[in-house]
């Protein structure tokens, strides 16, 4: 008997298996891996005694496929993927991307635009008795009425686009463990109202209680100051412990959103991650080559959840919270022994982490007990005085995994805050073991600008704190007599950022000798504070009006002068400085970006002919 999670009906009936209890349907291949959510959730149901079965990658264009496993008897699971299938499908240029590294042999156009509807659509066709569930990415940051940037217009609740029961948003554990406990019990679909961590349908206000309205989606489509208002309102309750449950009329339905699920115990955490998985993809995609997906986090672990950063353009605050929650090490190190006897180990461990790798702790010690401050952040503009910067925990356990038989070197790779990093008083210390033990030549770190009045919209540290640290990293590294680089990734066009703005970090790029190979336009996908601001040009916090570049044109010049160096983008570098009325950057000398292009004569364009000839 295989022991991936049954995927067809001949894999069902090897388990003796009639009917499973859910049928998770969801946009990516199967790759039962704890990197992979529905990997997660499903894993996690079968624990708790669930049959369970998958359907990766359905074809949508008919209802047949969506009924590959039968009926579940007691719900269909349903989610787009580890990515919103908007951003899987298209740039920020809107143009079709190549690939979908979640899919078989990275192929793209195994899955629809807008997956969750989609697929919801097509379940109701084939089984429309059965309870469908919604989550993931995709599902959990469209909960209320959204800007959608594909097609520059406010949506409503993809609760009521899909017509789905309810809404899991955030990482689901707690909460799908709780209305599967529910639907066992007999609990009708329609009556499961009170999990934190769910949206639930009702037909309008009247039939909820203890709320706090949001303007309708009628009324935010109609009017920007009102979405920024409700999107002040949804981001300012985004905690487990003092949030308020909201509720907001969707046309015909009412969206009512409980409060977030509490943050995750370190025992919770353990139980997640030691759940059997597989740890590569179904075989059924040998042919194929695989999913390149899971290449980045095959050898990487996941030490902890949340983000306390307060980046403005990210979505983490309202997908996995500002709360950390970690693992154990005994439940790190048991993980790491099992990498290190798969096949493939080279005695490399990718990256030791989560959404950023030197949080290991919550903020401060008041966070599990009264939740996270109402509209502060505890990095940005200043540095709260009740956080605590410490990075010993996170040091030894790096210690302990490049101790361990098998283990030639462990590494950091995903996001390091080089500014929390300055606040510790031992900090010097993290960033010798770093620099000596856990760099492969490039620390790759995300100033994302350099204009303080920028960073300070975006939620990120200022330019006095970037080159700090740019000092720091320089002189231990030569303390240490190793030739290691810092890669800073910086963001074009994010609201607040105007041509001058964009000119004053290609000058700093010069000054620096920074070459970026890759440059990130900003994408305003939905549930981030930036999107909103980027829509309404408001400040949804504070009120202030914020210049965003929108035309292709603005958002083309910003970029270019990124990579100002490059021969295609001369034209429009120089374009953009005259625009800017920086000519004085135009020249010979060394503070320059463009040096004057020689006009040639006539008379030298028919010599050079002759000369041909």
């Amino acid at each position: 008997m295989s022991s991936f999670l049954p995927i067809t009906r001949a894999e069902l009936a090897e388990r003796g298996w009639q009917q499973p209890d859910f049928v998770f349907v969801s946009g990516d291949a199967y790759v039962d891996h704890p990197s992979f959510g529905p990997a997660i959730l499903c894993r996690l149901l079968e624990k708790h005694g669930y049959k369970v079965g998958l359907i990766p990658q359905p074809d949508w264009h008919n209802a047949q496929d969506f009924l590959r496993l039968g009926k579940p008897r007691l719900a269909f699971l349903v989610s787009a993927g580890n990515m919103d299938s908007l951003l899987n499908k298209f740039t920020a240029a809107r143009k079709k991307r190549s690939g979908d590294a979640y899919s078989p042999g990275g192929e793209a156009g195994h899955r629809p635009e807008r997956a969750t509807i989609v697929y919801c659509q097509r379940l109701r066709e084939a089984a429309p008795e059965v309870p469908i569930i919604i989550g993931g990415i995709e599902a959990s940051l469209r909960r209320f009425a959204h800007y959608d940037y594909w097609t520059d217009r406010v949506r409503r609740s993809i609760l009521a686009d899909a017509q789905a029961d309810l809404l899991i948003y955030g990482m689901g554990e707690r909460a799908l463990l709780a209305v599967a406990a529910d639907l066992q019990q007999g609990v009708d679909i329609g009556n499961i109202q009170d999990v934190p961590g769910t949206c639930f349908r009702v037909p309008t206000q009247e039939y909820t209680w203890d709320f706090l309205p949001l303007p309708s989606f009628t009324e935010v489509a109609g009017d920007k100051k009102l979405f920024a208002e409700a999107f002040r309102l949804q981001y300012l309750e985004q905690d487990p412990l003092r949030g308020r449950r909201l509720a907001q009329q969707n046309g015909e339905i009412c969206v009512v959103q409980n409060p977030p699920a509490p943050p995750l115990s370190e025992a919770e955490m353990d139980a997640i991650y030691d759940l059997p998985y597989e740890r590569t993809w179904h075989p059924c995609y040998d042919g194929a080559g695989g999913v390149p997906a899971i290449k980045e986090v095959q050898f990487s672990l996941v030490s902890q959840r949340g983000c306390f950063g307060g980046c403005n353009f990210c979505a983490i605050i309202s997908h996995e919270g500002r709360i950390i929650q970690r693992r154990s090490h005994a439940s790190i190190l048991r993980e790491a022994r099992l990498l290190t006897h798969l096949p493939g180990f080279k005695g490399y461990i990718h990256d030791v982490g989560g959404p950023t790798a030197n949080f290991r702790r919550t903020s401060c010690d008041g966070q599990l007990q009264s939740g996270t401050c109402r509209g502060k952040n505890c990095l940005t503009p200043v540095p709260c005085g009740n956080l605590i910067a410490d990075h010993s925990d996170y040091l030894q356990l790096l210690r302990e995994i490049r101790a361990l038989p098998g283990v030639k070197k462990v590494f950091v790779r995903s996001g390091l805050r080089f500014d929390y990093l300055l606040l510790d008083p031992r900090g010097g210390e993290f960033l010798r073991e770093l620099c000596e033990h856990h760099i492969s030549g490039q620390l790759k770190i995300a100033p994302e600008h350099i204009t303080d009045r920028v960073t300070h919209i975006m939620g990120k540290s200022d330019r006095k704190t970037y080159l700090e640290f740019v000092r720091r990293f320089k002189r231990m590294n030569e303390r240490l007599g190793k030739k290691q680089y810092l890669v800073p990734y910086f963001m074009s066009s994010h609201p607040g950022a105007t041509l001058q703005d964009a000119v004053e970090l290609a000058e700093f790029l010069h000054e620096m000798g920074y070459h970026p190979q890759q440059v990130q336009d900003f994408i305003p996908t939905p549930g981030t504070l930036s999107t909103c601001m980027y829509y309404t040009g408001l400040h949804p916090l504070t009120g202030e009006r914020v210049y965003t570049a929108k035309s292709y044109r603005d958002k083309r010049r910003q970029r270019a002068l990124m990579q100002y160096w490059l021969p295609e983008n001369y034209a429009i570098v120089a374009e953009a400085l005259k625009a800017a009325h920086r000519e004085d950057l135009i020249g010979f000398d060394k503070h320059c970006l463009l040096r004057p292009r020689q006009k040639k004569t006539r008379e030298h364009t028919q010599k050079k002919k002759v000369h041909k000839k």
